[in-house]
């Protein structure tokens, strides 16, 4: 039973999770001095998010598996074409079957749907709304018969549903109750979950677009205009911030966010030179945060990929780290 565990766990590509957990510890830490907070609410609104989540990337590999086989990719890669690959080894290997993967999808959603249950009691029928939508739209992200993410709409899912839904639905079961503030953070912070998807579909453009799939980028089709898209993607979090602190919504200590424009300034950099210098190689700055098995990663020849798409989910994950940290920090607003 346990190595089951462990395997449906490594599966569920839980090195995602910063993209949905730390915005919703970042609505908890928001809602902490609220008079109706509850930690063993929040706990279980975080735990429920991770479960969530893990249960829908299975779910996106069930029903991809469905669409297409899991070998394009390598097939891809043979003809000479720049691609990741492995995206479903333990199926391509015959470690698993779909019918068990389905089991092990239902399995986590199962749990979700438990914890949201115990939160519905508590915090009343708004819960179920935000649960509910969430649900719908997350599991659509690859299903039929919408399968927003073969039409262009995948990276707005990935925004609205770990974004703007999670921290909204957290902050509520935290402490039974909205606050603008939170309102206006869940935007950037949806935005840059937003980014890591984006960018993947500008990185996977060739290959998404040989296949069919059409993501943002591959919908976008001019790798100019991506950029341009790109752009406001990485930055409109920060001028969101200035926004927010002009309309007294949130505090001026909000500005330490753009402690991190580095950060982002150097995403962008290296984004335009995946378009006009595909070649050119980067290794990982202190500065830009971890980045976990490097060696494995230029093992399998994928560091042009990861370097990028790590950056983009250390970004996100300092950007709410920030917010967290002010939290306890005693500045005026």
């Amino acid at each position: 039973m346990k190595n089951k565990i462990t395997f449906w766990l490594d599966n569920s590509r839980p090195t995602a999770l910063p993209q949905s957990i730390l915005p919703a510890l970042t609505a908890v830490f928001l809602s902490i001095h609220s008079k109706g907070f509850d930690w063993r609410l929040a706990i279980l609104a975080v735990l429920g998010v991770a479960f969530a989540h893990l249960g829908i990337n299975l779910f996106d590999d069930f029903f991809d598996t469905k669409k297409k086989k899991q070998t394009y990719r390598e097939e891809l890669v043979h003809t000479g074409m720049r691609a990741r690959i492995g995206k479903t080894p333990y199926l391509t290997s015959g470690a698993a079957t779909e019918n068990q993967l389905l089991a092990a999808c239902c399995v986590f959603c199962g749990i979700a749907m438990f914890i949201g249950g115990i939160i519905l009691w508590f915090r009343g029928i708004n819960i179920f709304y935000i649960a509910a939508i969430t649900a719908v739209i997350g599991i659509q992200y690859s299903a039929p018969p919408l399968r927003l993410s073969y039409h262009g709409l995948g990276e707005v899912v990935i925004c609205i549903v770990f974004g703007c839904l999670n921290m909204i639905g957290v902050g509520f079961a935290a402490c039974g109750e909205f606050s603008k503030e939170l309102f206006l953070l869940s935007l950037p912070v949806g935005l840059l979950v937003m980014n890591i998807v984006y960018i993947h579909s500008i990185l996977d453009f060739i290959p998404d677009k040989t296949v069919g799939k059409r993501t943002l980028a591959v919908l976008l089709n001019n790798q100019k205009t991506m950029l341009v898209l790109l752009f406001f993607v990485i930055f409109v979090p920060f001028l969101s911030i200035l926004i927010g602190i002009f309309f007294k919504i949130c505090g001026i200590k909000y500005l330490f966010v753009f402690l991190l424009l580095p950060m982002a300034i150097t995403l962008f950099k290296m984004m335009v030179d995946f378009v006009k210098k595909p070649d050119k190689q980067f290794t990982p700055k202190f500065w830009l945060g971890p980045f976990n098995q490097w060696e494995k990663i230029k093992e399998y020849k994928i560091e042009w990929f990861m370097i990028r798409w790590l950056t983009a989910r250390n970004l996100i994950s300092f950007f709410c780290l920030v917010i967290i940290v002010l939290q306890f920090v005693n500045c005026n607003p």
